[in-house]
């Protein structure tokens, strides 16, 4: 038979095209995908949160009427050790620290559901009290306040403690923790139940934190297991862009 050139050596196999997907089919799987990954991103690696009070000023702002501090917090040291003293940390608040909190949710079921789908990926705050304090003692440690230069004490040694720039009048033998107008700053001894921590903010003289809460089931501590996380990074407004130094205030 002649050849007509179907199988020679300059044929040429033509395959039909493959349609490609529209855009607008590939979209929703996109969007899927995004959530997805922010939801394992948010849930287990690292979160920002937005720094409400004033407790933790000059190292993070949350000032009334100013722009607060959205800080990056990352979870994922915490799954190999427990928080150190001097690390930045927030954490769910303990029962009788939330009697201040007011939930953000919506009464209505429907937006209410939405909301709660939007704190799953990050683009909704989660319902809960998230504070955000520094640790000061950790579990079996004794803290007290103070020394006669008005230092905070761990096991009876003083803390160094560069951050801390306001704090209660401390002037010893006029007011100090043995005078008759006591200093605000005077507070324990308390010794941390294991596997809890004692935590309080760097604006000693403006901070509800563990001093605040002794009167509690858990002496003022917070549980380790309430801890979210450590505040490493500043991430918002860019005129504060900055890491969080969390520098161990205990000295040797």
């Amino acid at each position: 038979m002649p050849d007509n050139g179907a199988n020679g050596p300059d044929s040429v196999s033509v395959r039909p095209k493959k349609k490609s997907r529209s855009f607008w089919r590939e979209l929703p799987i996109l969007i899927v995908v995004a959530l997805l990954l922010s939801f394992v991103l948010q849930t287990f690696i690292a979160r920002v949160y937005l720094i409400p009070s004033e407790s933790m000023e000059p190292t993070l702002h949350g000032c009334p009427g100013c722009t607060g501090d959205r800080i990056l917090v990352e979870k994922i040291g915490y799954r190999f050790g427990d928080p150190e003293p001097g690390d930045v940390v927030v954490f769910k608040g303990p029962d009788s620290w939330n009697s201040e909190f007011v939930s953000t949710r919506s009464s209505n079921v429907v937006i209410r559901g939405i909301q709660e789908v939007g704190s799953l990926v990050g683009l909704v705050p989660p319902d809960e009290n998230d504070l955000v304090k520094r640790v000061i003692a950790t579990g079996g440690q004794t803290v007290e306040c103070c020394d006669d230069q008005g230092r905070v004490l761990v096991d009876g040694k003083p803390l160094d403690e560069p951050y801390v720039v306001t704090d209660f009048p401390f002037v010893p033998g006029t007011q100090a923790c043995d005078t008759p107008v006591r200093s605000g700053r005077c507070f324990g001894p308390y010794t941390v139940p294991e596997g809890n921590l004692w935590v309080m903010g760097d604006n000693r003289s403006n901070s509800a934190d563990s001093r605040y809460h002794v009167g509690d089931e858990l002496g003022g501590t917070v549980p380790v297991d309430n801890v979210i996380g450590k505040a490493v990074l500043i991430v918002l407004p860019p005129s504060r862009w900055g890491t969080i130094d969390s520098p161990n205030p205990q000295t040797s």
